[in-house]
This record gives structure tokens, sequence and C-alpha cells, in this order.
């Protein structure tokens, strides 16, 4: 009787002991890096390639102004003052649109994720880039230029939330991601205009428009695809393209701003 009593008892406490789904100064992982390619076929890769554009049409909205009396350190890195990068338009070409293959690659096919991290850097105050692309499971590197205190906060759909510190710039956080989710916003609960975002795909055919609105997605298979451009302001846009099996096909994507 008194082992079977004391068998009950630590299972009771096991459970009791259950973890939460909110992450906090907790492991950086996340999760296992290998569940991008758990179940389902090795996805083909190939030597069609995306290019394309990304446009906007009408008078650009102004970027609010950001008020970084407070910060000396990070106000210093914005010659004339600093902005709010919501909506980056040269020349009528877009920045920061997210771009990647919607459908159209083959039903089941997985992709292993790679190792290397994409980076993210808070300079001056600000995310930089605003805007990344990753596979689930791939890590991101989020840095500290400021060398100040910033504090990374995420509060993901498809994902698990964290909220962690990052006091200097010896402090390097590493976070990963294990389901697809677009997209995954950044925050820092110290600056509260501070906003970053990461796309996060099942395979590695996304992109992110540069300053000037281009943007490339390279080693695709043969086959036609339904691409969409998402951008954090003005929504999202969808393309259809016919990648040729060893080639490129040109596009462009057009937004107009949000009514």
């Amino acid at each position: 009787m008194t082992r079977a009593v004391l068998i009950m008892g630590v299972s009771l406490a096991a459970l009791a002991c259950g973890g939460s789904d909110t992450e906090s100064d907790q492991s950086s992982t996340g999760g296992a890096a290998g569940s991008a390619t758990a179940t389902g076929s090795p996805g083909a890769m190939g030597n069609g390639t995306i290019t394309g554009t990304i446009r906007f049409t009408g008078t650009p909205p102004a970027n609010p102004a950001i008020d970084m009396q407070d910060e000396e350190t990070c106000a210093a890195k914005h010659a004339g003052g600093a902005t709010d990068p919501q909506v980056v338009v040269n020349d009528g070409n877009l920045a920061n649109a997210f771009v990647y293959v919607r459908e159209g690659l083959p039903s089941g096919a997985t992709y292993t994720a790679p190792s290397t991290p994409v980076v993210i850097d808070q300079d001056g105050c600000l995310y930089t880039p605003r805007v990344i692309g990753v596979m689930a499971g791939q890590p991101v590197e989020i840095r500290n230029s400021d060398n100040l205190l910033h504090n990374v906060k995420s509060t993901p759909q498809e994902n698990r939330s964290f909220n962690r510190s990052q006091p200097t710039s010896a402090v390097v956080l590493t976070q990963t991601f294990t389901s697809p989710e677009i997209m995954v916003p950044l925050e820092c609960n110290v600056h509260s205009w501070m906003k970053g975002f990461v796309g996060v795909t099942a395979h590695p055919f996304h992109a992110v428009s540069g300053e000037d609105g281009t943007f490339t997605i390279g080693s695709l298979p043969p086959g036609t695809y339904t691409i969409e451009a998402w951008h954090e302001a003005l929504g999202t846009r969808t393309a259809t393209v016919t990648v040729p099996a060893d080639g490129s096909v040109s596009t462009e994507i057009t937004f107009a701003p949000a009514a």
C-alpha cells in the first residue's frame, strides 16, 4: 500500500509541474529544429528563379516621427530626427515586403531548415532589418548594437510566445520558430515604437524586397506558383507566375495607399 501511494504522489507532482505556453527567459530554441522536416517526402529543388519588383502607386503616407529625447544614444544615430519606417518608398518602389511562395509546391513536400541563423539587430532603437524571412526550425539571431536595455517580446499565433531581456551588446539572443506563420511580430516593451516582423515558412522560397523594391526567389523547380507579398501597413497582394525548368521569370506586384 505504501509503495502504491508513493507512486501516485510522484505522478501527481509531475502533472502539477507542467510548463505554460508562454516563454519568459526560458530555452531559446522554442522546439526541435528538425520539426520542419518531420513528415512527408523531401521537397525538390531546381534551377528556376523568380525576380520581381514591389511597386507603390500614389502618394506614400508620411511615417510617424519618434520622440527619442529620453534615449540620447539612439537619437544620435538619426540625423534630422527619427521616424518609424512603416512605409518605405523609393522612386515608386516599396521596401520591406515579405514575398513567398504560397501555393504550387508539391503537397507533402518537406525541406530541411538551414542551421545558419538570420540576423536582426537593434540599432538606433529600431529593428534592422525591419522584416526578415526564415524557415521553420531555422535560428534567428537577435543582436543589440545600442548597448542599452532592450527587451524582445513576441506574441505569435502559431508559435510560442516569448519575452526576453537584452541589457547589453554582449547578450545575443537566439530564437527558433517551429511552425510556419505569416507574420511573427517583434516588439520592445522598453521602446514602444520598435516593431519588427519575421516571416516563417515551411520551405526556403521566400525573400524581402530591398530599398529598390526588388526581390529574388531562387532554386525553384519548374511549375506554376502563387506568390504572395505581405506588407505591415498595406496588406497582401498575390501574383501567379510560371517558372521554367532552367531560367527565370519576372513579375511586378503593386500596392496602393491603404483605404
